[in-house]
């Protein structure tokens, strides 16, 4: 075995780095695809020019850049001060015609400013020439023509002083021949004061005529009106961020898909939890109503009122603790369920009443406190406000609670009647739920597009739309016929999504118009505006936090057989509360820079005044409310990033 021999199998002779005609071609298509790309790129930009409209042959024209010098210029100097001007008139004497033996003024004060002009004596609609010395540098002015009788000022000319006071223009006079010297005049005003050397001027007033000392330089009444509008930008952001965050914290768990994807029900328990919803919402309404017309009897007497907040709230606790026992010895009889029932409405409404009464007492306090308060009477305004807002909340919330609870009950009551009745009997029964939820839900549908239409017929907002909706309702519960659930936490999921995704495509801009019209122009029209938007924007991005949890904590937890609300507890709340405070801290950044735009539309805050500048070219009054939004927006990302790095 030693003695044979290895043979070497013979190689061909080939350069395996020369190309083979595959990638000959490959390389060839790949040359001709980049080619392509360039063309379509550029094809695409070329098309994006013309649409863009640009011409860069404006960037050049004189106009333009005059104007845009003029603007920058004016930026440049923003309006944080107010000096006093003190108006100063420079005369110097000339003759038109000239006199036979000629004409020499008198000679000029040449220890302070003084103008001079060339020739001193001229044909009348000749040119003259003026300069000035003695200035403050950079002084500008208006030169005029004075006539001997002094009864009137006919203005030739702008003249700017150099950085040593001096100028020097040429102007045409006017054709007004006169036997005495007439006058040429240099208007210009001087800055009394300095940043360094402040000074103060003695002011009278025209109509009273009485005097008041003022300082010069002082603080302007721009940048006055620019602090308040800035602390009102602040707290307008604030307050929709607030509101915002409270309103999408608990509607982020609906949008996010691993939370929802799980839940399903029986067909019988959709159907009459949907129908029950509606009625539950009537039924909220009509109890909030008896409520309030209670309460504004009672809200009369003062002593009633305080009377009710201390003893409706013992009453309505012993109710709740009688109808819903921490353990149930024995099941109940129909007769006790129903006098739980019975006994929770009441302690419902009772709950009602006590909201309205503690909402006039609110409102009440606050009013009183407001004028014994004098510089703090805002915060007795603020207890009165929630008062309000209380008020307003309380039937929107009855109607939400009292059809919470009573879809809870009607999705009992279809377990319990699957429960007792025959599979093929359920199924049948199924259908027909389903082909009255359809109904219901269409009508409620039509209801709502029929006010918004102002289409008062009940065939086209009753009858039609109820037919069409039972149809629809009984085609879902046949393709339900043979499941023993139905997963509605995917079509919670896609509508919450919808929803937020909608509200989210239309801007603040354009929502603070709509709100102006319902609440008047002024920042709580912005407030909502942000607040809308706000909880969009910030569900939508909790909801996808939520997506991106570890599942392992949640198994956990499921493991010990934990409910749905302790596992979200325990498990998914501990996980997003960082991200969460993360992303509310950046949402308030973003509402502070855009509460300085929806003030275009009448949302209040700095933006407001921004425009009211911009529109009257008062531009180094607008660069006080730029300087001052560019200040606020460094200083929240300053504040954000430090909690971000002290909380996250």
């Amino acid at each position: 075995m030693a003695d044979l021999e290895v043979r070497e199998r013979p190689e061909l002779d080939v350069d395996r780095r020369a190309p083979t005609p595959t990638k000959k071609r490959r390389g060839a298509a790949r040359f001709v695809g980049i080619v392509a790309a360039v063309i379509a790129l550029v094809v695409l930009f070329a098309y994006a020019f013309e649409v863009t409209d640009v011409d860069l042959a404006e960037i050049q024209s004189d106009t333009r850049q005059t104007q845009l010098v003029r603007i920058l210029r004016s930026l440049a100097h923003p309006e944080f001060l107010t000096y006093e001007l003190i108006e100063t008139n420079l005369d110097a004497q000339i003759m038109m015609p000239c006199p036979a033996n000629g004409f020499t003024p008198p000679a000029p004060d040449t220890g302070g400013p003084y103008v001079v002009t060339e020739p001193t004596c001229l044909e009348p609609g000749g040119e003259i020439s003026v300069s000035g010395f003695g200035l403050e540098p950079n002084a500008r002015g208006d030169l005029f023509y004075v006539p001997p009788s002094g009864d009137v000022s006919i203005r030739l000319g702008r003249f700017l002083a150099d950085a040593d006071g001096t100028f020097v223009t040429t102007v045409d006079t006017r054709e007004r021949a006169e036997t005495e010297p007439q006058t040429i005049r240099a208007v210009t005003t001087i800055r009394v004061g300095s940043i360094f050397n402040p000074e103060t001027v003695t002011k009278t007033d025209p109509v009273t005529g009485g005097q008041t000392t003022v300082a010069s330089p002082r603080i302007s009444a721009t940048a006055l009106d620019t602090w308040d509008k800035i602390i009102e930008t602040v707290f307008l952001a604030l307050i929709a961020t607030t509101v915002g965050t409270l309103i999408a914290v608990p509607l982020s768990f609906f949008a996010a898909r691993n939370l929802m994807k799980e839940i399903s029900t029986t067909m019988t328990s959709l159907t009459l939890a949907i129908l029950a919803a509606p009625v539950g919402a009537a039924m909220g309404l009509l109890l909030a109503r008896g409520a309030q017309l209670a309460g504004e009897v009672l809200a009369d007497n003062l002593v009633v009122v305080i009377v009710g907040l201390v003893v409706l709230p013992l009453v309505i606790l012993r109710a709740f603790r009688w109808a819903i026992p921490p353990v149930d010895v024995e099941a109940p009889s129909r007769g006790q369920r129903i006098a739980r029932a019975l006994v929770l409405s009441v302690a419902g409404t009772a709950g009602i009443l006590t909201l309205f009464l503690l909402a006039a007492l609110m409102t009440r306090v606050g009013n009183a406190l407001a004028p014994r308060l004098a510089s703090f009477d805002f915060l007795a305004l603020f207890v009165s406000s929630l008062g309000d807002i209380l008020r307003l909340l309380i039937a929107a919330a009855s109607a939400l609670i009292a059809g919470g609870i009573l879809m809870f009950v009607g999705s009992r009551a279809g377990t319990s009647l699957r429960a007792h009745l025959a599979p093929g009997v359920t199924k049948v029964v199924n259908l027909g739920l389903a082909a009255a939820a359809g109904a219901a839900v269409s009508v409620l549908l039509a209801q709502a597009i029929g006010w918004l239409y102002e289409i008062s017929d009940p065939t086209k907002t009753i009858w039609i739309p109820a037919a069409i909706g039972a149809l629809i309702g009984l085609l879902g519960g046949v393709v339900a016929y043979g499941k023993t659930s139905v997963g509605i936490g995917l079509s919670i999921y896609y509508i919450a999504r919808t929803i937020f995704n909608a509200i989210r495509a239309i801007e603040p801009l354009v929502m603070v118009i709509v709100f102006v019209v319902w609440v008047g122009i002024g920042p709580f029209a912005g407030a909502l505006a942000l607040a809308l938007h706000t909880t969009a924007a910030l569900a939508k991005l909790y909801s996808e936090q939520v997506e991106s949890i570890s599942t392992g904590p949640i198994e956990a937890v499921k493991a010990t057989g934990a409910t749905r609300l302790q596992w979200i507890v325990y498990a998914v709340a501990p996980q997003i509360v960082p991200p969460y405070i993360s992303f509310t801290m950046y949402r308030w950044d973003i509402n502070v820079r855009m509460s300085t735009i929806i003030g275009f539309a009448g949302g209040g805050g700095i933006g407001f005044l921004l425009q009211q500048n911009i529109n009257l070219l008062n531009y180094r009054a607008a660069a006080v409310q730029m300087i001052a939004i560019a200040i606020v927006v460094a200083s929240m990302d300053y504040l954000s990033s430090r909690l971000r790095e002290r909380f996250v």
